[in-house]
């Protein structure tokens, strides 16, 4: 064995047992978390969605430009998996290669001279935007910005070097390639760079080898302690993500265990392993920000941050933790208050941009909630005016103080039967406190009872047995309010034998479709856009036909679009009215920007930056629409308060889809 098969074997077995260790640590790490979470189930699915998410790279090319840069580089260094095990195979014999694999070489050297240079092309390109143009979502601190420029020029020397051990290898053989060999960039750069003789070759071979061999392991083991350890971490997390409805759901905690001490989220130990696995997957590549709409207005709150924050306090606490050690200034803090503030996680709207954006399935939401259900159900510490909005549920059974006798006011005169009267009608029509109380969308609760009664429709509403949903109290972290809402609710709906329910809030159509199931609930839930689409589909609503001309601009709500993927029926709904002409804001459907007043905003005051709602009604009324339609009572609150905010009341109003197809209707 020559003396340099040694060497590498030494360099090779040295830093594959620092990588081991290094892993192995991150795996200790990731056990102090307590919080127990399954996600082993439907491995069909999980392997699905990870071909499509993981490697054909979907989320990322929802931004084409930098999207086609990563593709670039993430299957450049898939497909140079067989150079590299090439490489290091001829560190334990020097003579090896792939050439017996035939035509199979052929593809493997091809791919490999290609994507060397595509790649080194896309690294140019990513260091271009991070460092001359300043993309903003990259910005980051110096520490990130030294550390991205690291990890770059190591994928570039990783190709440099491929490239250059080529190039000499190919002079070495006196410029022929092998039978099976296919080298286009190579095979044309060699007789260029070595046009005065090949005597230098082998050297600059065992150079480039060596180069190759040093700049991979340092990579390899330069990973785990950086941010791009997402390298290693981003595949395991999207296979791991959890599945939808729930990926969309909160998940429920046990209000009943006695030897709980606390409930939610303060520090690291109380989240899961998928939660510490999110901080390692974090790639800082600031989509989930630049989506955000607190932070788009001015707001503190940064989704990037909260992850890299419990990356960092893993990084602080979890050693000690490991090693047993439970004393000493570490603990005197904890991740809420000392490196995540209460003001960034009342500030989430969650409106699930983030999760929607990032490229890696980082579930930024589930740790919000989980310390926002810390902050309230274990320190009690919560925005003052919170207080009347719980007790107001609590004793109300709507967020507003108002006298739950009247939840069916709205009705009088309709000749509108309650479950009470009569249950055996075909359907439950779920009111919701906004539609049951709010002067303005009451318009709307009776626009749409219209339209079933015009289209013969047997339903009935709950009426005074009607209580508030959940949703407000689940995400502002009040789980015991919200399971108390929510079990009720049951209770009353199984009484009845209720099977389908139809509503207009998106709120009330997500938590009794989705996160009811956790208690008992289970449901068929229809929002009333896709209600009235399937009437209009069927004929049993039937539109004038001599509408009048105008424009209209729909707004997704988000509890309707990113939680439930219904983006199709409201349009749907609005295109079939004559002569209306539809126009799209620039962010819509899945791209879609809060109202702002998801998350239990609703009722907080903003103390810093700008309003979300007035960023959204200006980017509403920069279509010229005279009409804003709506499919939410959030956000028809808040577009409203936007448009009279912008002071243009007079030429632009905001109108629910039933009552735009009840105006349009015969």
């Amino acid at each position: 064995m020559a003396v340099k098969n040694i060497v590498f074997i030494i360099i090779f077995l040295s830093a594959a047992l620092l990588f081991i260790y290094s892993c192995k640590n991150l795996l200790r790490h990731m056990q102090v978390a307590k919080k127990k979470d399954d996600r082993f189930d439907n491995p069909g699915f999980r392997l699905s969605r990870l071909w499509k998410v993981a490697f054909m790279q979907t989320k990322l090319l929802r931004d084409p430009k930098a999207g086609i840069l990563h593709l670039f580089i993430f299957w450049g260094f898939v497909l140079f998996i067989f150079a590299i095990l090439e490489s290091l195979i001829q560190g334990f014999y020097s003579p090896f290669n792939f050439s017996f694999a035939g035509p199979v070489y052929s593809a493997i050297t091809l791919i490999e001279d290609i994507f060397s240079v595509l790649v080194i092309a896309s690294v140019l390109y990513a260091l271009y935007r991070r460092f001359i143009i300043h993309v903003p979502r990259l910005e980051v601190d110096m520490h990130g910005k030294m550390d991205a420029a690291i990890i770059l020029l190591l994928i570039m020397l990783v190709c440099i070097f491929m490239l250059g051990l080529n190039i000499s290898l190919i002079a070495k053989n006196n410029f022929q390639l092998s039978q099976f060999e296919l080298r286009p960039v190579t095979a044309y750069l060699s007789p260029l760079i070595y046009k005065n003789g090949t005597g230098s070759a082998p050297v600059y071979y065992e150079i480039f080898w060596w180069g190759h061999i040093l700049v991979i392991l340092g990579f390899l083991n330069y990973l785990p302690y950086s941010k791009h350890l997402h390298v290693l971490t981003s595949i395991p997390n999207t296979y791991f993500a959890n599945l939808y409805p729930v990926r969309n759901t909160i998940k429920s905690i046990n209000l009943d265990d006695e030897s709980a001490e606390s409930f939610g989220a303060s520090d690291i130990e109380q989240l899961s392993w998928k939660q510490i696995l999110d901080g390692y997957s974090c790639t800082e590549c600031g989509r989930c920000t630049d989506a955000c709409p607190a932070h788009t207005a001015g707001k503190r709150l940064s989704p990037r941050k909260i992850i890299v924050d419990i990356r960092r306090r893993t990084k602080d606490k979890a050693p000690l933790l490991a090693a047993g050690i439970t004393e000493g200034e570490m603990f005197s803090k904890s991740l809420v208050h000392n490196y995540i503030s209460d003001t960034e996680l009342w500030q989430c709207t969650t409106c699930m941009a983030c999760v929607q954006e990032c490229p890696v399935m980082i579930e930024h939401l589930d740790s919000i909630i989980d310390m926002r259900r810390n902050l309230v159900l274990t320190e009690s510490r919560f925005p003052s005016n919170l207080n009347n909005v719980f007790k107001s549920i609590e004793t109300n059974f709507t967020p507003w103080v108002f006298n739950p006798s009247d939840r069916a006011a709205w009705a009088e005169g309709m000749n509108i039967k309650t479950m009470a009267e009569d249950p055996n009608g075909d359907i439950l029509f779920w009111v919701g406190c906004a539609g049951s109380f709010d002067n303005r969308y009451k318009k709307v609760t009776q626009a749409f009872a219209k339209l079933m009664q015009k289209a013969n429709i047997s339903f009935r509403i709950l009426g005074i047995e009607e209580k508030c949903n959940g949703d407000t109290a689940r995400r502002l972290g009040n789980e015991y309010l919200a399971q108390m809402m929510m079990q009720e609710n049951i209770q009353t709906l199984n009484k009845y034998g209720v099977k389908k329910i139809v509503t207009a809030c998106p709120h009330c159509f997500h938590s009794l479709g989705n996160e009811y199931k956790q208690f008992g609930g289970n449901y068929e839930v229809i929002h009333h856009s896709q209600f009235i689409e399937e009437l209009l589909v069927s004929g049993k609503i039937k539109l004038k036909s001599d509408s009048a001309l105008s424009k209209v601009t729909y707004h997704d709500s988000c509890y309707l679009g990113r939680y439930n993927s219904v983006y199709e029926s409201p349009r749907n709904a609005l295109r079939s009215i004559k002569d209306l002409e539809l126009i799209e804001m620039k962010r819509n459907k899945s791209k879609g920007f809060c109202c702002g007043a998801g998350g239990g905003r609703m009722f907080l005051e903003d103390e810093e930056g700008g309003r979300i709602n007035e960023e959204r009604t200006k980017e509403a009324l920069g279509t010229n629409a005279g009409t804003i339609a709506s499919a939410c009572p959030f956000c028809m609150t808040m577009l409203t308060d936007g448009v009279k905010y912008f002071e243009k009341t007079e030429q632009v109003s905001i109108k629910d889809i039933a009552e735009i197809v009840l105006e349009n209707s015969k």
